[in-house]
């Protein structure tokens, strides 16, 4: 499973309020209109930003915060193809993968805002064609990039009815 896309940098213990701000979760249901409003509190232009398969890459503990399932959902539907992060919180990781979200664990420090960088999940490198440089990530087990790859955790379960490792 190879993506494809620029970096979209941020920083430390990014929460889930930032990721989707809790005013909004209560006046929608519609993750593409939520995906409108993603890191919205950090960066009020992402939104416009961003193209089909861009990453969200930023420091450690990524994700923090409440449980809500909508911040990963929102990054989703923005068209986002992962979030690359020095660390995740617990929750958010688990709800990323469920809702077919790749998030990727690495050093990130050698990624800058506007980097092209090739993600193979399979072979566990990241390209960073702008720099030249392959930054290894922390591999998935299996049965998550087939989760990922099946299109999350709900779409694993039609194809396969149940858990199929």
């Amino acid at each position: 499973m190879k993506l494809v896309g620029r970096a979209h940098k941020f920083g430390d213990d990014v929460n889930t309020d930032y990721i989707i701000s809790g005013k909004y979760k209560f006046k929608t249901l519609d993750m593409n209109d939520l995906a409108r409003h993603v890191m919205e509190d950090l960066d009020p232009e992402f939104y416009q930003k961003i193209r089909p398969g861009d990453f969200i890459v930023a420091g450690t503990n990524f994700g923090c915060g409440s449980s809500r399932e909508q911040a990963p959902l929102a990054i989703k539907h923005a068209r986002i193809g992962a979030v690359l992060a020095k660390s995740f919180a617990r929750i958010f990781f688990r709800n990323a993968i469920n809702t077919g979200l790749p998030a990727v664990e690495c050093d990130t420090d050698r990624i800058q805002p506007g980097d092209e960088l090739v993600v193979d999940l399979v072979a566990g490198v990241i390209e960073n064609r702008t720099k030249g440089v392959a930054i290894p990530v922390k591999p998935l087990p299996p049965v998550m990039l087939k989760i990922l790859t099946d299109g999350g955790l709900v779409e694993h379960f039609k194809k396969h009815g149940g858990f199929s490792f």
